[in-house]
């Protein structure tokens, strides 16, 4: 009996899941198509049925980070996905410089776990990687005024990536805090987000630009 079609779409996500958090770990060049099926419980020779080569599903995996119905936990706990305008960028601003979404390797934004295989992969990859950067910028951009809001955005979204990306890279987990609330600190005061009330978060608490409990933004 064959499969139905909602059996091969869950499939296939699983697949994309599995790749994602593996990739983002790894990196492309490290993880296999074995690697891949086995974390989601799959056997190798069931991977051509979806997809056509391994750059496909790395492709796939990057977008995915735009759809995804369950959001990663430093998302969540830093997001409420109600929010809307200057409150929920604010809200972004936070989560992604969070120690959460530092610390979080596997759930982490591709363009700050990617960059590097990116930029030596072909143009599916590099397509999938720009959507994600030009969501973010959207976001950005659609919460500033004045007639350079289009470049601030992307001085902002720029700043945001790299201190996430030199953060990670430094052996140092002082120095890692102070690259994320530098970035954080010139962010909120280039955009005025952090002036106003703080904007409550998912679990109804401030996300002010303030740490917590040694934490970041609100507080699950």
């Amino acid at each position: 009996m064959p499969y139905s079609l909602e059996h091969k779409q869950q499939t296939r996500d699983r697949i994309v899941n599995s790749a994602r958090r593996l990739f983002n770990r790894k990196g492309f060049t490290e993880v296999t198509i074995d690697q891949i099926m086995r974390q989601a419980g799959l056997t190798h020779g069931g991977f051509y049925k979806h997809f056509d080569s391994k750059e496909q599903l790395y492709a796939l995996a990057i977008r995915q980070f735009l759809c995804a119905q369950a959001p990663d936990r430093w998302q969540r706990r830093h997001v409420d996905r109600c929010a809307q305008g200057q409150v929920l960028a604010q809200m972004i601003v936070n989560a992604y410089l969070s120690r959460d979404h530092l610390e979080d390797r596997e759930g982490s934004c591709p363009l700050v776990a990617l960059p590097s295989d990116v930029a030596r992969g072909g143009k599916a990859v590099k397509t999938a990687f720009r959507q994600v950067l030009d969501n973010m910028v959207t976001i950005f951009s659609a919460n500033l005024t004045g007639p350079q809001a289009d470049e601030l955005a992307l001085a902002l979204v720029a700043m945001c990536v790299g201190a996430m990306v030199v953060a990670r890279a430094v052996d140092n987990a002082g120095l890692a805090d102070r690259f994320r609330d530098a970035a954080r600190e010139h962010v909120m005061t280039a955009t005025g987000w952090g002036l106003g009330p703080a904007a409550c978060g998912p679990a109804g608490t401030a996300a002010s630009v303030s740490h917590q409990d040694g934490r970041d933004g609100p507080q699950a």
